[in-house]
């Protein structure tokens, strides 16, 4: 209960009031405390202490083992603290909270021993890691010693000090009180497990799970915990909740007190309500203190929309968020989330101010639980539906369908609402030690500059792996969310659930294409209630943050023709050109059913700035059944800083005259003027078509390039593509032939040639015409020709290649006179071609030897030489027969997939191959 010590030569007499149990299966499980004469509360700092044991044989000890932790300047100390209840077992880290009343890191050094009290006393220490929360630096004290009688210089205590070069600086926290009061009222406890978070002007704490030792939240019971938390601010609310929904878990919550022990800020919060799914108004989470807001959830009228699936919704404004709330009781329908449906909810919460987004999702459990969301709308309670904050979704939360996620976050209704949310793209890598794959859910939070995310259960990858988490094996997966800027960290872990959830996390990879960075996270540990520490949640900090190439989000919307068989089965691609460059070649494709007859589209992509659009390619590739398609227009949205008119109230300027008329006095107030702000606004490129892609309709072409709208300086022009294949023996293809035209205006992209005026085409000697069509490329600088290699015997010679602009009848002579062939030559299957004056060709008719010559060296003088030097894995089955190629990306262009690798001396591992390109810098 307490310690009173009388002082009798001065006559003072000190209490220290402690009500607390001293037991390792109560209460916190400690059974020595610091305690302040007169103190109401615990007043500890914490200290995380992990004692590693090192990994030799017989490294393990079963004797009592003592730290004392030494301040700066060895003037202060914490006394000698015993770690109990650990293990000390070869190769375990042992992890303790260590609690006194000093501040005394960072550390000067460490005392850590043990009492011999034990047969096979002897203990091999490796190190010891001491992380105080309230400074957020972590030392690392080496010791890499026996602390054994009959062994080396026979110590059993020593003193160990810090290998600076090993301090990390983690994030501050700061030790707070909570006490939590249980009603007097019958059956007020619970055995449910209690989580609570706490909101301030700066921020929020992350979710904290109570627990103790002791039989917590009992009817009438008192309960006191330590919890640390980052810098928060002024207290504001505090959410707390328990995850059981059945009968008899209900908890009557009288109140809630916090105090931040290191300056005596209190705060209580008063409830006195239920947490109970039969009470009250059947909610399981409390708000303190709290309004209410009304949530409108509208499910979409199409085949399959509704969802037995449990549904979550947090709410998030200026002042914080709802937190996750799972949807249980429709103020308007028994059965939710029918089709058609317009659900409504009401939500406990403290004032948000003005809500900016929600965050929407379900549990992906039962069949069929797939869900189209037309919308949300968030009203404050009592106030006018007409006031309601809309926001808009129409997509599926279904694994099969769109991108496959089950979560979404939206933002208000208004132009490229996809735009606003930044991807993170998250790869995973189990290790690859025995047992170490995982059948639980994996949750990540991430921390940035900005603000943090929620938990967020990592349920759909990118990858498509059907198990999740094997040994040795990369899971990628993609957080669509609202930019937090720089990540400084991250939290991830496990639900614990399944037969094997024990997991060995190796590192997480984090690839933020938007912001141009990628974040390594060593891990290298396991998160298992069985191994290590036995935690099965970790904070990890950035080993190395890299500049990666940086992207920005566009919004292509494709409108499919409401024609007869306009849809497609086929694969369609596009490319996006602006005053800045190119973007690569994108896919655009979902989980759903792509490119149905009538339909609208919305694809985000994530692509290289190319500035202002002025045309863009696209394209199917004419497989499947039904590969023709009939294709009404595309939109290219896209983010862009521009100024912008916007309307503010004018500043009042005090009056000397108090007795002006009131009503002059109330127009002057209601004067607002128009101020010009730079603003982030939505660019929308809009790109009419309205014809067919398809074989056997109009043109015959699966290939379209459109110009903008508006556009006025570009227009639409045809080339005639003369190609010569050469005269010697063996010198024709039947292999597919594919082309790029380039001039001062960007480029043609990648085209086959397929109908020529010859029915069998590139044949010995033989010339054959095609027509490729496309936005005006201004004068021609190059081109590109390969073929697939596709065929047997489809080495090919060409001789020329000779292209005549329409529309001003200009003729560019292109000359090759090489082998395109894996056999031949330098075994290249694609050639870049320079154009030649008439003359040139004239000339190369009277002395072809030296015309090839001139010919050789003027392309070459034009071309960059690239050697690539590949190197194939030792494990078994690395190797491939497979033909392999690659594409180089430089700032003016790439090199186009043509470039097979064929190795220069093909006996040598690693492969050598020389490419010829004039795609700038890599």
């Amino acid at each position: 209960d307490k310690v009173v010590i009388d002082d009798m030569g001065n006559k003072e007499v000190y209490e220290f009031p402690v009500n607390r149990w001293f037991a390792m299966d109560e209460d916190d499980g400690k059974i020595q405390r610091d305690v302040l004469v007169g103190s109401m509360q615990p007043m500890g700092i914490v200290y995380n202490v992990q004692v590693m044991t090192g990994n030799i044989r017989g490294a393990g000890t079963n004797s009592k083992i003592h730290i004392v932790m030494h301040g700066s300047k060895g003037i202060k100390n914490s006394g000698k603290i015993f770690l109990e209840g650990g293990a000390f077992e070869r190769g375990l880290i042992d992890i303790f909270n260590v609690e006194i009343c000093e501040l005394i890191s960072p550390l000067s050094r460490v005392t850590i021993g043990h009492d011999n009290g034990a047969v096979g006393a002897g203990w091999y220490c490796e190190k010891v890691v001491v992380y105080c929360p309230f400074t957020g630096i972590e030392q690392t004290f080496q010791c890499g010693m026996w602390l054994d009688e009959d062994e080396g210089d026979g110590l059993i205590e020593r003193e160990l000090y810090e290998m600076v070069s090993l301090r990390q600086r983690k994030q501050k926290k700061y030790p707070w009180s909570l006490w939590i009061w249980t009603s007097d009222v019958k059956g007020a406890g619970t055995d449910a497990q209690v989580f609570l978070q706490i909101y301030g002007e700066r921020g929020k704490s992350d979710e904290i799970r109570l627990e103790n030792n002791s039989d917590s939240f009992e009817q009438g019971q008192l309960d006191k915990f330590m919890i640390e938390m980052p810098d928060i601010g002024r207290l504001l609310k505090v959410r707390i909740w328990h995850e059981k929904r059945h009968p008899f878990s209900g908890w009557h919550l009288a109140k809630v007190t916090l105090l931040k022990t290191l300056t005596m800020e209190k705060y209580s919060f008063e409830c006195g309500r239920w947490l109970d799914i039969n009470e009250d108004d059947n909610e399981i989470v409390r708000e303190l203190p709290a309004t209410g807001y009304r949530v409108t959830i509208c499910t979409g009228n199409i085949s399959g929309s509704g969802t037995d699936a449990s549904v979550f919704l947090n709410v998030v404004g200026d002042f914080g968020d709802t937190g996750e709330r799972l949807m249980i009781t429709s103020k308007n329908n028994v059965n939710k989330f029918e089709k058609g449906n317009h659900d409504e909810f009401l939500i406990e919460a403290v004032s948000l101010g003005q809500v900016r987004r929600v965050r929407v999702g379900h549990d992906g459990r039962g069949g069929g639980c797939g869900w189209f969301l037309d919308k949300v709308m968030v009203r404050e309670e009592g106030q006018p539906e007409s006031l309601a904050v809309e926001f808009p979704c129409f997509r599926w939360l279904d694994r099969n369908e769109d991108d496959g996620q089950i979560v979404r976050e939206l933002v208000p209704a208004g132009d490229g609402v996809r735009l606003f949310n930044v991807g993170y793209h998250i790869a995973i890598k189990t290790g690859n030690v025995n047992g170490a794959s995982s059948d639980s859910k994996v949750f990540v939070k991430l921390y940035g500059e900005k603000g943090d995310t929620n938990k967020m259960i990592l349920a759909v990858s990118d990858n498509d792996l059907r198990n999740y988490f094997e040994t040795g094996r990369t899971d990628i997966f993609t957080i669509d969310t609202f930019d937090i800027g720089q990540v400084n960290r991250l939290l991830i872990g496990h639900t614990n659930e399944g037969l094997r959830a024990g997991w060995f996390l190796d590192s997480v990879q984090l690839l933020v294409p938007v912001h141009g960075k990628q974040y390594m996270f060593p891990s290298h540990r396991w998160l298992c209630k069985d191994e290590a520490d036995g935690k099965v949640e970790v904070e990890i900090y950035p080993s190395e943050i890299l500049d990666i190439e940086k992207l920005i989000n566009y919004e292509v919307t494709v409108v499919t023709g409401d024609v007869r068989a306009g849809g497609t089965n086929a694969n369609v691609f596009c490319q996006i050109y602006g005053d800045g460059g190119k973007t690569e070649v994108l896919t655009l494709k979902s989980r759903s059913n792509n490119f149905e007859r009538g339909t609208t589209e919305i694809f985000k992509i994530e692509a290289q700035d190319v500035g202002k659009i002025y045309k863009m390619r696209i394209y199917h590739d004419g497989s499947g059944i039904g590969d023709g398609w009939f294709l009404e227009t595309v939109d290219v949205k896209r983010l862009t800083m521009a100024t912008v008119q916007v309307v503010v109230k004018k500043e009042e300027t005090p009056k000397k005259d108090k007795k002006k008329d009131k009503k002059k006095k109330k127009k002057e107030e209601e004067e607002v003027e128009v101020v010009e702000q730079l603003q982030e606004v939505v660019e929308t490129f809009t790109f009419p078509c309205s014809r067919w892609l398809a074989k056997d309709e109009e043109d015959g072409e699966v290939v379209v390039e459109l110009l903008t709208e508006d556009n006025e300086d570009l227009e639409m022009n045809s080339y005639e593509v003369h190609v010569f294949t050469g005269t010697m023996w063996g010198a024709g293809t039947d292999a597919n032939v594919f082309i790029n035209i380039y001039g001062e205006i960007g480029d043609t992209g990648e085209r086959r040639l397929r109908k020529s005026n010859n029915l069998n085409k590139f044949e010995k000697g033989q010339e054959d015409i095609f027509s490729v069509a496309a936005v005006d490329l201004g004068m021609l600088k190059k081109l590109r020709i390969r073929h697939d290699n596709q065929q047997a015997g489809a080495g090919w010679f060409l001789d020329r290649v000779e292209i005549v602009d329409n529309r001003d009848d200009t003729t560019y002579f292109f000359p090759c006179k090489r082998w395109l062939a894996t056999d031949e030559d330098d075994g290249q299957l694609a050639r870049e071609l320079v154009p030649v004056d008439e003359a040139f060709m004239r000339k190369g008719d009277d002395d072809e030897d030296d015309s090839e010559a001139t010919l050789g060296l003027e392309q070459k003088a034009m071309s960059t030489t690239y050697t690539v030097t590949i190197k194939t894995g030792d494990k078994k089955y690395a190797g491939t027969d497979a033909n392999v190629f690659m594409i180089l990306y430089g700032t003016k262009d790439d090199t186009g997939k043509g470039l097979s690798m064929l190795p220069r001396r093909r006996d040598v591992v690693p492969t050598t191959s020389t490419l010829h390109s004039t795609s700038g810098i890599l």
